[in-house]
Formats: structure tokens, C-alpha cells, sequence
């Protein structure tokens, strides 16, 4: 091709839409590939100005539909390449000047320019009205400033609005000290934004990478996934793969970031074990019975090279029928002194070796001796190599069958730790030997194979060589404990088998054979090759550990064979080799290469050259180094450059192997090995794959309507019918089994007396009220006859819920009406279409979570039912103190804003796995897990019986029957107030008016306006308990339970109450209704003003996930929200919005909390008794049961200890409700060895009286030892009462004197006469 060719020069034929066609007037192409056999082209071009992504798309799909192309892959280049916006005066004016390196800025510069990317943005308002605070870091990669500024309100709304994490900028400023003196920072006049551009991969014809690791290699590589994907495309790479560390879990990551635009190759770096036949006790053809005649011997060299080391002495003898009947020693000029160290070993000395022959006359004479018969040697590997290399350099030829004693001592001795010749002749109890002598040596190994062809022979009744290696792996199918340390391997699934079968191998490395590593052994391995393909590796696999060996040829050729292709990778990767001492130089390291190039040309299998990646950019290694110091690696901050390299630096790499050799392994080979594989689908994007529950379908269907027929008559409302008929036409046949799932759990826990909150959108189906699932009702407000079934729906929006109407009678038949309906959309849960899979959370109670899940289990099989796993990764506070220790290892400071680039920089990489705290997978029976994900054992526990899936769960809940199970104290407290009162829980009204006055007073309770616990009733009512959301009731004092919603959605989003919706209601802008506290909100509210529902529901999605936040609103949504009359502030206020709450999850909430808080008000010693039995966790008795006065001195101490510990603040949330407790003039009594329970509160007369588990450090498991063993006594003494309940120690005995409970009571038994 051309240097240049015009677009529509180079695709005459091609019909392109107007506007299209103008984008592209002046593109050229630079360079391409077009693969007729895959029909795929991949071209770079040249434009005049930016093409946007989605042309770029278009334009793609247009091409590939009009010249019959399976895949087409444009690279641009601006013809300028400047960035977008590149010299944009942001703030101040324009600048010119050198940047100075950030690592040289000092105060006495006074001023300075500073260019670099930001990072921790921020831009809020101060307390002081139109004063905003400008804050961020800047770094050049190097090292970083903090950069502060106080600006006005434009300045600031523009600022905030242009810029964000990752933008480059140039900035001239003043350089200060920090507001405490100890740090410099830049106090910007000017911002420009600056011009960054990234590396290009400019090369014709791109390479592919096949050896990549992401974040998810645990604590090793710091490559994010979705960058270094993004990366791959935009250099116009036609795939990349994926293979991290013995885990697979980074591949839904790739998946999303590559869609559409590169193949993903899916893949692991296995730990690999050779278990078939690396340990082979017999090499080569020949055979004979253990009685034929064989040669035993041992050599002694100048050291363990074959490469640059000598033979200095060859021993050997004849082992014939159990005898040792011939002799042969001879040594050898090595040609070079001996060392200290070699003469200390062997006894052997330079005086011995005058005179000896030259390695071609001995080795013509131990060959003359052998005379065809087969060889067996310990380690023979080592001694096989050096002969084999010898005959080679003189001309002698040696093909020998031989046998490795060091091999048949391994299995045949598997008690031992370690086969060295000597010690396996001490356990053998062989005569005494002149050890590390050739010929003693090899006379030891003939010694060594009597009893173990006697005990093969009685044992294995095997009687010739060639049977030997069939036993061996019997003996030891996985290599024993001291199965050596495992090599690497790269695996790809070629295809959807494929696929599974690398699935099948991770659960099986992580089940079955995880050794401190997930190992997959090759026996494995081979039983899944299917629609696998299998690369050497890299340095440590077991390929380049043959070759750095140097081991011979044939050997090496034996071990090829095994794989797919080979690997080689850049010199600088094994530079820690020539550091080592494991190699003499570079080329040294470059011959290893040309050897793995060699064989691959001998076998016909592709090379590539692999990069194997472990961070993105150059300037990232930093990162790795703190990973690795981490670990207590003691090279970890040596240079290892393994970033990901472009094609030209690739090729730079292997320039040595010549341009056509650089050009095969680097481009054609990779590329070759990714066109053999598959676009794979990773999982089917929203189809599910539901269990089987015989009958669910017509079940729910019957379940639903019969419940619609017993509240709303025979003749139900046509809303409610229209409603169902929507719902259900979503559900049945596709989601029934869903619904069916969690109605028989919900409706098992409910028959063991324990109710169940609904969490979640689940409570904005309709169908999952008619079947039981939730109590929340989704329909409009209305009334309901609980006699005739008349109905009175108001949806005038006048009420928000049914709870808050007022009461009224039914004019037909004048009975009271029930109020029900809290008006919440059932698209916020299927979406429109029921094109969500519906995702049922519910909360259990925590005393029945564990028996919930069981019947899980029995409902689907013990086989198909999986805890969710979840991934643990370096959180930034842990990264800090990395960071920290890292830099004080070396002796090093940092800024405060360089500490947090480093910080940054390591945050997100896997550290461990766990499991998700109460879900459940569910895998239909007619399915493998594995044709969904591995499996493991969460954080690598080998001895644990819970088995969890390897994905993340959100990545499969599209896919699979996730039931998200909780334990949750509030269904608890309901069952423990139900059992103390008597009352049911769900009987009890919304409504009440006094319970509804303590969320605005205490007066009810009998106080009003104290100084510790505020005007409201609030404390220890959940949802509105902390000190937080109490003073959100103040600042809107509810009336209603409408409003008790809102404030829960409130209170559980992000970004939705400070600095947003409170600002708004205490200026008077809104009222609290007004504004949004749930997503469901913004929906019915747009709706309501006469937006289409369908963009209503669009921008309620896009609002509750943040997106809006973060990019902005969609083209087309804002003006159609002014067009319609939207205030101003509320699209202000969706612009903040980070996450939404739904409603029907704040329904539920609040239903829960106004039943307690109702139990609060009029049943308060069983409210109290149920608090601090079920959620005061932290309530210790020295303090709680001191009183009035010494609790409130004790809140106050904590109070004003700015160092409070966690424990103490967790004691201040139950002080709070004990001083509560007090004021309402109730008690606690002495707790009593005779009346206390274990662990639950008694009521008394006015009182209560505390359990065992209150003293400070009783557990429960003593507690109920103590309630157990003082049934039917009486105690006479203190160390009567010790004695007996054995499980409380010295201190818990002091501690209940302390509290009174032996009072009246003698310490000791004994009697004095006296």
C-alpha cells in the first residue's frame, strides 16, 4: 500500500450517508491486514478531525455488512493528533514556559509551571455562602502536588463542570506552605489545559498479546482490566487475552470493556505439575528383565552447568542377578584448576587429574564399557546431560535407555522428605560409601536397585523395565508432599468447550489439589484438553526451565511436543537470571530464546512473543515494587519493565533473531494462535437460567389470583386486573421459578413464627405481594372493605401512601375500610418489557438465616446450589500503610499528594475471596456450574466445607437464581416483642398517632427536650437511630408515614440528603415530599408532569446509578424536562445524585421500624428487654446498670474523646438507650446467679433483669454452661457457685461480686469453729 490512500479511493464502491461521508472527506489509510480466510480487516487511518466513537462503530458495521466481513477494526489518527481542548484556558489567562519537574518545585522558587494529570478532584462550597474550595493533586508520574485555590461561585461551577480525575493540565501558580506548615503546595493563578498524548502503536500490522496479567493476579500485577482492553483496541490490536495467576476472575471485566470492539482471548497462568511424565523412571526404548545386565554410574564435574561446567571423573559398575560383577573409574581433564569449593566436595585435586585423559578418550572408554547395555544413574537427568553434551562436542554418539533411581526412589519411598543419595542409602541401611565419588556413587545406586526391583517384583509383579513407568504413576498420581515446586503454563479456551473445560480445571486446581497454590496437574489437564490451547509459558514454565537446565535436545524436543506453541519473551523479563548468577550474560539469555525458536521451527509450532504483562504503562512499575516489597520479596525493587509493549517495541525487543524470525514471533504467530480461537460469549447477556420447581408456572399463576380474589372480591378493580396481567405476562414461563423460590422460603420462615423483610425493588411487584414474598402493596393509596370488598383508589396524588388517608367507613356494607397502597411503579423492578431479571433480596432473621438457607438447599440439591463468592481487593486505607512502609524501608519521605498517587496506584488489586454474607447461586440440574463459572473455597481455605463461585455473583445474576438471603436482627426483634406481648406485629396501624410522635417528640415517652438524646423519640427505632438521622427529623419533622419513607431513602442514598435535598428544604425551596428520597420518585414525579414514561424511566435509571453525576444527562433529556416545566433545582438536584434508594425497599424498612417503634411507646419493658437482647451487642453491665447519672457521665466521657475507640462508640449507641430507659423511670435489677438468663433480658416488676452475657467478657458459650449447671441448687458459697459453673474464670466471678450478684453470700464453704 501507498503511504496514503483516500478513504473513498480505497472503498470506491462504498456507500456511505451524507453526513458520514463528510466526516470522512479528507481520511486516508495508512496501513492494514486484511485476512481473507477469517474474512477480517483492520486498518489504520489518518483524519482531519476527531471521529467519534459511535461513528466509528457505524462506520464498522456498514463496512463489514457491505464487503461480507465477519470483523472490521478502524484505527484513527488526528492528522494534528493534539488533544481535544489542548491549550484551553480554563482559568486566568494564557501562559507560556517550561514545565518544571515536580520533584524540584522548593518555596524559594516562589512561582512555577507544573504539568501533569489530576487526580483527587474536588470543588465543593465552603460554609461561607459563594466561597468554593478548589482541591486536587497533579502529578507528572514522578512525583505529585497538592493544588489549592478559594474561588467564586462561577469560577468554581465552571471548573467543576470541566474538569475530573485523569484530566491534563498546566498550571502556573504560587508555590506555598500548607495551612499547617509541613507540606508545599501550588496555589494556581492560571489553567490551561495541557496536552498529553499517550503511546501510540504505530506499526502496519499490530501484534497480539497472549500472556497479560490484570489486578485479579493476587497481590501481583497492578493492570486494569478495562484500561489495558480499551488500550489494546484503540492501538487497533485484533485481540488480547487475559491470564492471570491460577484465576479467571478478571474475564467478565474484559468481556465488557472489549464488546465489540477486540477479541477477547480467555485464558490462566496455571501452576502447572507434571505428574504423567516429567517423573519417568525409564528412558527410552530398550527392555530386560531386572536380572539382564545393567550399568550404574555417577560422574563429579567442576560444577551443575552443562552449558560452561566439566566432567572431572566418570564411576561405574555392572549390576547383573542382584551382583555387582564389573568395575570402571576413570578421570578426566577438565581442562580448567578446580575451586576450593570442588575439591571440598569430591576429595578430588588438581594433582589427580594431571595426566587424565581428555573427555574424548574417556568418554570413548566409559562408552566401550557400557557396551550397549542399559544405564541407570540418581538424578540421572544431571549426569545423562552431561554425557550426552560431551559425546555431542566430540563426535560420539549416545542414544542410551536408562534409569533414574533418584525417580523410583521417590515413589517407591514416599515417607521420606528428602532422596538424596546418601540418606535413601541410610534409610535402605546400605554399606557406608565415599559420597560425591563416582565411582562409590554409582556402585550405590547398583546397591540401591536391588531391593527395589525385589519389592517391584513381590509387590507390583512386575519383572522388566518397560513396566516400570506404568506403576510409578499409580504410586504417585499427584507427585506426593514432596512433589516438587510447580512450573507455570499458559491455557486458553479455544471455544464454548473449551471454556468449561478451563473452568473445570480452576474449581478442580482450587477443590482438589490446591497446595498452597490452585495446581493443575497435567493429568487434569489432559482429561480437558478439548478446546484448550496450550503455550509454554514463560520463564517458569516448564519448557525455559529445560532449556536454562540444558537439557538435551531430545529431552527438549520430548517436552515441546507437549504444547500448542512456545514462548519467549523479552531479555529484560530474566534479567533477574544474570542477577542471580543463573546465567553469565544477555546473550546467554538471548540463546535460551534462539533455542525455543529453533525447536518450535523443528516441531512446526508457532512461537510468540509474549510480553507477560503485569502493569500498563512504563511509569507504573512503582506500583508492582510496593506489591512485591509487600510480600518481603527481596528484589522487589529491582527493574522488571513489564509493561505492555507496543509492536514496535516488541519487535525492537527480538531485533537479534533477525527481521524475518522478530517479524514471525512477534506478529504472525500471536496472531495466528488468536484467529484458532473463538469469539466466545462469555455468559448470555439478561437470559436466565432458572432451576426447576415442578409446577411454578400454574403455581404462582392460581397463587396470585386467589389472593386477588380474597382482598379485592370476584370482580376485582380493573387497575388491579390490568396490573396483574402485566406483571405476570413478564413472569410467567420465564420468571416464575424466581418468585416461587423465595415464596416458599419467605412462607417456611413465616410458619416457624418469624417474619421476613423484603429488601431491594422486589416490593414494586405486585405479584410478590399477591404470593407473600413482601408485605409492601405497590398499588395507588386506596381503601379496601375487608367484608364486601369494595375499593376506593385515590390517585390524585394527594396521599402518597394508604397508610396516611384517613379512616373512613365502606358506604356499602359500613365496615371499617383497611388502607393499603404505596404507589411504586413495577418497571423500577423488571423495567419495561420485564426486560430486568428480577433480583429478590429478602431479610431473614438472624436466629433463622442458617435454616433458611438449608431449605434452600433441599428445594434444589445439595449438587446445585453455591454460596455467591465475592473478591476482596487492597481497599485504600490498606494501600496506605504499604505505601507507608515501603517508603520507610527505603529511607524514603513523600508529600502527602505523592503518598496518595502510590496509594491510588495499588488500590483494587485482589487480595483475597470470600463469600457474600447471605446469597445463594442456583444452578439449574440439567447444568454444570462450570458452564457458568469455577468454583472454589473462599479465601483459599483448603479445609473449608463451603464451596463458593469464582466470579464475582453480580457478574452472573443475569444468568443464574441468585437468592440474596440476610440475617437481619429486626425480623428477630419482631418474633422475640410477639413472644413477650402477645400482639401480632402486622396488625399493628400505620397510623397511630402516637407512635408517629416520637419520630418529631419525646413526649410520649415521658420526657421532652433532654439534653443528651434531643427533641425526638427516636433513639433505638431502626432506620432512625444514629445522630444523624435524628437530626434529619428534626430538620423536617415528619407528620406522616409517607414522609418516614422518603426520609429512609434519604438517608441510604448517596449524595442525596447533604449538600442536596436538605438544602433545598431548609431554604424553603421544596418541601420534603417535593424533592427525591427514593428513584422511584423521579419517575412517577416526571410522569406526573407529562414526560414520556418510557425516558422517565431512562432518566430515574441513569440518576440512581450515578451516571448523570458522572457524565452528565443524555442528549435530548434536559431541555424535554424544562419543555414540560421541571423546576431548575430539581434537575439541579438529580445532576448531584450518586445512588438512590427504592422505595420499596424504604417500605419495608419503615414498616419494620414504626411496628417497633410502636412496640416502644406501648409495650416499652418488652421493646427494651428485645433492644438489649437482640441488638446491644456492646452493653456491659459495670456501666449500663450504674444509673441515670453514672450513664450520662459515661456518654459524656466518650463524647468528648476525640480518640473514642470503635468499642467505645459502639458502647455510646447503647448508653444512649439505657439513659432513655432510666428517664422513662424504669430499672435495672441485680443480676441474679439463680433468675438471669443466658443471653436475653427478663421484665420484672418496672425492670429488667440482665442476662449472664452483660459482665464484661462472658461469652455466650459460659453463659449457657452457667444456666445449665445451677439447675435445682442452692449455693452456699461464692466457691461453691465457682466450682460449679466451671466456664467463668477468676475475673467473670469478680466482676458478678462487683455487680451484687452474690450478695448476702460467704466467699468459701468452710465453717469456722471459732
Amino acid at each position: 500500500m501507498p503511504d496514503k490512500v483516500p478513504f473513498f479511493t480505497l472503498f470506491e464502491s462504498f456507500q456511505a450517508p451524507r453526513q458520514l461521508r463528510l466526516l470522512l472527506h479528507d481520511t486516508a489509510a495508512l496501513g492494514g491486514v486484511l485476512n481473507r480466510t477469517a474474512r477480517t480487516l483492520e486498518l489504520q487511518l489518518e483524519s482531519g478531525e476527531p471521529i467519534p466513537d459511535a461513528a466509528r462503530s457505524a462506520l464498522q458495521q456498514m463496512l463489514a455488512e457491505q464487503y461480507d466481513l465477519r470483523r472490521v477494526q478502524l484505527t484513527f489518527r488526528d492528522k494534528s493528533a493534539p488533544v481535544k481542548g489542548a491549550g484551553e484556558v480554563l482559568l486566568g489567562k494564557e501562559f507560556k514556559g517550561r514545565a518544571t519537574p515536580i520533584s524540584e518545585l522548593n518555596l524559594k522558587m516562589g512561582a512555577a509551571i507544573v504539568e501533569g494529570r489530576i487526580f483527587k478532584f474536588e470543588c465543593f462550597e465552603t460554609r461561607r455562602p459563594g466561597v468554593w474550595r478548589l482541591s486536587f493533586n497533579i502529578t507528572d508520574e514522578h512525583n505529585s502536588v497538592t493544588v489549592r485555590r478559594s474561588l467564586g461561585d462561577k469560577e468554581a461551577k465552571q471548573l467543576a463542570a470541566a474538569l475530573s480525575d485523569g484530566a491534563y493540565l498546566r498550571l502556573q501558580g504560587r508555590l506555598e506552605l500548607s495551612f499547617d506548615g509541613r507540606e508545599l503546595q501550588l496555589n494556581p493563578l492560571n489553567i490551561m489545559r495541557g496536552h498529553h498524548e499517550g503511546r501510540r502503536d504505530n506499526a502496519p500490522e499490530k501484534r497480539v498479546e497472549l500472556h497479560l496479567h490484570t489486578q485479579m493476579s493476587s497481590m501481583d500485577a497492578i493492570t486494569d482490566v478495562g484500561s489495558v482492553v480499551k488500550q489494546a483496541a484503540d492501538w487497533g490490536h485484533p485481540a488480547i487475552a487475559i491470564t492471570d495467576h491460577g484465576t479467571v476472575q478478571a474475564f467478565p471485566k474484559a468481556r465488557d470493556a472489549g464488546k465489540g470492539k477486540i477479541k477477547i482471548l480467555y485464558g490462566v497462568e496455571g501452576y502447572f505439575v507434571n505428574n504423567l511424565d516429567d517423573r519417568i523412571a525409564v528412558h527410552g526404548p530398550q527392555d530386560q528383565p531386572f536380572s539382564g545386565e545393567i550399568v550404574c554410574f555417577d560422574i563429579e564435574t567442576t560444577g551443575l552447568s552443562v552449558a560452561h561446567e566439566a566432567i572431572t571423573e566418570i564411576g561405574a559398575v555392572v549390576l547383573k542377578d542382584g551382583q555387582i560383577t564389573e568395575r570402571f573409574q576413570t578421570f578426566v581433564d577438565p581442562q580448567r584448576r578446580l575451586t576450593p569449593e570442588n575439591i571440598g566436595l569430591t576429595g578430588i585435586t588438581d594433582a589427580m587429574l594431571v595426566g587424565a585423559p581428555k573427555l574424548k578418550d574417556a568418554l570413548t572408554a566409559f562408552l566401550d564399557f557400557v557396551h550397549g547395555r542399559p544405564l541407570a544413574a540418581h538424578n540421572a537427568e544431571f549426569d545423562i546431560g552431561f554425557i550426552r553434551a560431551g559425546c555431542r562436542k566430540t563426535g560420539l554418539d549416545f542414544d542410551p535407555t536408562y534409569v533414574d533411581s533418584l525417580i523410583l526412589a521417590q515413589n517407591l519411598l514416599p515417607e521420606l522428605s528428602k532422596h538424596k543419595l546418601d540418606i535413601v542409602a541410610e534409610h535402605l541401611e546400605l554399606p557406608a560409601f565415599n559420597h560425591h565419588r563416582a565411582a562409590d556413587d554409582a556402585a550405590m545406586v547398583g546397591y540401591m536397585l536391588i531391593p527395589f526391583f525385589d519389592r517391584m517384583e513381590r509387590e507390583m509383579n512386575i519383572h522388566r523395565l518397560q513396566e516400570i513407568n506404568g506403576e510409578m504413576l499409580k504410586l504417585r498420581p499427584m507427585g506426593g508432599k514432596s512433589s516438587r515446586h510447580p512450573k507455570h503454563i499458559i491455557i486458553l479456551a479455544k471455544n464454548k468447550l473449551g471454556l468449561k473445560h478451563l473452568y473445570q480445571l480452576i474449581s478442580a486446581s482450587n477443590l482438589k489439589y490446591f497446595r498452597r497454590v490452585p495446581i493443575i496437574p497435567k493429568t487434569e489437564l489432559m482429561a480437558h484438553r478439548e478446546g484448550l490451547i496450550i503455550g509454554s509459558a514463560c520463564e517458569a514454565g516448564e519448557l525455559f526451565r529445560a532449556v536454562a537446565d540444558h537439557k538435551d535436545w531430545v529431552e527438549l524436543k520430548r517436552i515441546a511436543s507437549f504444547y500448542d506453541y512456545l514462548e519467549i519473551q523479552p531479555i529484560c523479563n530474566n534479567m533477574f537470571m544474570l542477577r542471580k548468577g543463573d546465567v553469565r550474560s544477555e546473550e546467554e539469555l538471548r540463546d535460551f530464546n534462539r533455542t525455543i525458536v529453533r525447536l518450535g521451527e523443528e516441531l512446526g509450532k508457532p512461537v510468540c512473543a509474549t510480553g507477560d504483562v503485569h502493569f500498563q504503562e512504563p511509569e507504573d512499575e512503582v506500583y508492582r515494587h510496593i506489591l512485591l516489597a509487600s510480600k518481603k520479596f527481596p528484589d522487589a525493587d529491582e527493574p522488571l519493565p513489564i509493561y505492555f509493549k507496543t509492536t514496535e517495541e516488541m519487535l525492537e525487543e527480538f531485533s537479534y533473531l533477525g527481521e524475518e524470525t522478530a517479524r514471525k514471533v512477534v506478529i504472525d504467530d500471536p496472531r495466528s494462535i488468536a484467529d484458532r480461537i473463538e469469539d466466545i460469549e462469555l455468559l448470555p447477556p439478561g437470559r436466565l437460567f432458572p432451576p426447576r420447581l415442578e409446577n411454578s408456572e400454574q403455581e404462582l399463576h392460581d397463587m396470585v389470583w386467589a389472593k386477588c380474589h380474597e382482598l379485592y372480591g370476584d370482580q376485582p378493580p380493573q387497575l388491579i386486573v390490568d396490573r396483574l396481567n402485566v406483571e405476570l405476562k413478564s413472569i410467567l414461563g420465564k420468571y416464575d421459578v424466581v418468585y416461587m423460590s423465595a415464596q416458599k422460603l419467605v412462607q417456611r420462615s413465616l410458619e416457624n413464627g418469624y417474619l421476613v423483610g423484603s429488601r431491594g425493588s422486589v416490593g414494586s411487584s405486585l405479584v410478590a405481594y399477591m404470593s407473600g414474598i413482601t408485605e409492601v402493596n405497590s398499588l395507588p393509596p386506596h381503601y379496601r372493605c375487608p367484608h364486601c370488598k369494595n375499593t376506593e383508589f385515590v390517585t390524585d396524588g394527594s396521599y402518597g401512601c394508604g397508610a396516611d388517608m384517613p379512616d373512613k367507613i365502606c358506604p356499602v356494607c359500613g365496615t371499617k375500610y383497611v388502607k393499603d397502597g404505596f404507589d411504586i411503579p413495577f418497571e423500577t423492578f423488571l423495567g419495561y418489557g420485564g426486560g430486568k431479571v428480577p433480583d429478590i433480596d429478602l431479610n431473614f432473621s438472624g436466629e433463622y438465616q442458617a435454616r433458611a438457607h438449608q431449605h434452600a438447599i433441599e428445594m434444589f440439591g445439595k449438587t446445585q446450589v453455591f454460596r455467591a463468592g465475592t473478591i476482596g481487593t487492597l481497599a485504600e486505607k490498606t494501600a496506605f500503610g504499604m505505601v507507608k512502609k515501603y517508603l520507610e524501608e527505603k529511607g524514603e519521605t513523600a508529600s502527602n499528594a505523592e503518598l496518595d498517587r502510590l496509594t491510588l496506584g495499588c488500590v483494587g488489586v485482589r487480595r483475597t475471596t470470600g463469600q457474600h454474607p447471605g446469597g445463594l447461586v442456583v444452578v439449574p440440574d440439567d447444568m454444570d456450574v462450570e458452564d457458568f463459572t469455577a468454583v472454589q473455597h473462599p479465601a483459599d481455605d483448603a479445609n473449608s466445607d463451603t464451596v463458593t463461585t469464582h466470579f464475582e455473583y453480580h457478574c452472573m445474576e443475569d444468568n443464574l437464581l441468585k437468592l440474596d438471603m440476610l440475617g437481619h436482627d429486626d425480623p428477630t426483634m419482631i418474633k422475640m416483642l410477639e413472644d413477650l406481648t402477645g400482639v401480632n406485629a402486622r396488625a399493628i396501624p400505620l397510623d397511630d398517632p402516637d407512635t408517629m410522635s416520637i419520630f418529631t417528640s419525646s413526649k410520649v415517652l415521658g420526657f421532652e427536650n433532654d439534653e443528651i438524646l434531643g427533641p425526638t423519640g427516636a433513639v433505638a427505632i431502626p432506620e432512625f437511630n444514629t445522630r444523624f438521622t435524628r437530626g434529619m427529623l428534626m430538620d423536617t419533622m415528619p407528620q406522616d408515614f409517607n414522609t418516614l419513607v422518603r426520609l429512609s431513602g434519604f438517608s441510604h442514598g448517596t449524595d442525596v440528603w447533604l449538600g442536596n435535598a436538605r438544602e433545598l428544604i431548609v431554604s424553603g425551596t421544596a418541601s420534603v415530599l417535593e424533592t427525591v428520597g427514593c428513584r422511584d420518585d423521579i419517575m412517577l414525579y416526571l410522569i406526573s408532569m407529562g414526560l414520556d414514561p418510557k425516558m422517565s424511566f431512562k432518566i430515574m435509571e441513569a440518576v440512581r446509578k450515578g451516571k448523570v453525576k458522572k457524565k452528565g444527562f443524555e442528549e435530548g433529556w434536559e431541555e424535554a424536562m424544562r419543555e414540560h416545566e421541571v423546576p431548575d433545582w430539581y434537575i439541579g438536584s438529580l445532576a448531584k445524585i450518586g445512588y438512590l434508594f427504592p422505595k420499596a425497599h424504604a417500605v419495608a424498612y419503615v414498616m419494620m421500624a414504626f411496628r417497633i417503634a410502636w412496640f416502644k411507646v406501648h409495650e416499652p419493658l418488652a421493646f427494651y428487654a428485645t433492644f438489649f437482647s437482640i441488638r446491644a451487642k456492646a452493653f456491659d453491665a459495670e456501666y449500663c446498670c450504674a444509673g441515670l447519672d453514672a450513664v450520662k457521665r459515661k456518654i459524656r466521657e466518650i463524647e468528648n474523646n476525640k480518640d473514642a475507640t470503635d468499642v467505645e462508640q459502639n458502647l455510646l449507641v447503647t448508653l444512649e438507650v439505657c439513659y432513655e430507659f432510666y428517664l422513662r423511670g424504669f430499672h435495672f435489677d441485680t443480676i441474679s446467679i439463680y433468675d438471669s438468663d443466658a443471653t436475653h433480658f427478663k421484665i420484672t416488676e418496672n425492670g429488667l433483669l440482665p442476662p449472664f452475657v452483660t459482665v464484661r467478657g462472658l461469652g455466650e458459650t459460659a453463659a449457657l454452661d452457667t444456666v445449665e449447671k445451677r439447675v435445682g441448687k442452692t449455693f452456699i458459697s461464692v466457691e461453691e457457685f465457682a466450682t460449679t459453673c466451671n466456664k467463668l474464670s477468676k475475673t467473670h466471678i469478680e466482676q458478678l461480686k462487683a455487680l451484687g450478684a452474690f450478695a448476702g453470700m460467704a466467699d468459701t464453704s468452710q465453717v469456722s469453729l471459732f
